[in-house]
């Protein structure tokens, strides 16, 4: 049976109440990207930083797992070929909705990091400036997200899932942020069918052999409906 490969981003949180980059008047339209979410920003301005992944960590902790997360989690439980979810978000709201590991490419609202040491531990609810690591001591914890310049985590192990993908599923994500990007591509050298479910075609919409566009929530239960139908007729 096919192994499926699914890559979402911030278009299937949207519906749960978490902003995305480009909506207006969202967390992310207060700050610029430089200022929050990148190693020279946090060098800058701890403060700043800490403020606002606290305050999405605020945000995430009240939103609930929509359709289109709970419709992947029956997936992933129901198709025997395997499915593997990597995400672009940071936040929980896959675990949440059922699935079982997921590859948080990006790292979590969840976690901590020592920027020393490179010890990582569960993050507190707020973080502040000077908070030190729980192994080395020293005062230098920041978010465990993946920031703009730095490198994904599990890229290895996603590669190989690429490699092995009769099918490849991107949703609500953009298509401009690499490597994510460029997965579509990857996964069709090695033989695989590509997919695009998203509220509008991405940048790379051309990579993909089909496309569904609606709100996630729709759209996205409406296929796994027809994929384990799919299953269980073959």
């Amino acid at each position: 049976m096919e192994k499926i490969v699914i890559l979402t981003g911030a278009g299937i949180s949207a519906e749960s109440g978490l902003g995305t980059f480009r909506d207006e008047g969202g967390l992310w339209a207060q700050h610029r990207i430089e200022d929050v979410a990148t190693p020279e920003g946090f060098v800058r301005n701890p403060a700043l930083v800490h403020e606002f992944y606290n305050a999405r960590r605020v945000q995430a902790a009240k939103a609930q797992p929509n359709a289109a997360h709970r419709a992947l989690a029956r997936l992933q439980k129901r198709w025997p070929g395997g499915v593997v979810i990597v995400t672009q978000n940071v936040d929980s709201l896959h675990e949440a909705g059922g699935a079982a590991r997921v590859l948080h490419m990006h790292g979590t609202l969840a976690g901590a990091l020592c920027g020393v040491c490179g010890h990582r531990w569960t993050s507190p609810p707020e973080m502040e400036v000077h908070e030190p690591c729980p192994a080395c001591f020293q005062p230098t914890a920041r978010p465990d997200v993946v920031w703009f310049g730095e490198m994904p985590y599990f890229m290895d192990e996603i590669y190989d899932h690429l490699a092995e993908a009769a099918l490849f599923a991107s949703i609500g994500t953009s298509g401009q942020v690499y490597p994510a990007a460029g997965f579509a591509q990857e996964a069709r050298a090695g033989g695989a069918r590509t997919i695009e479910l998203n509220l509008e075609p991405s940048s790379g919409a051309s990579v993909f052999d089909e496309t569904h566009l609606g709100p996630a929530t729709e759209v996205i239960p409406r296929w796994v409906n027809e994929m384990l139908v799919r299953g269980r007729t073959r």
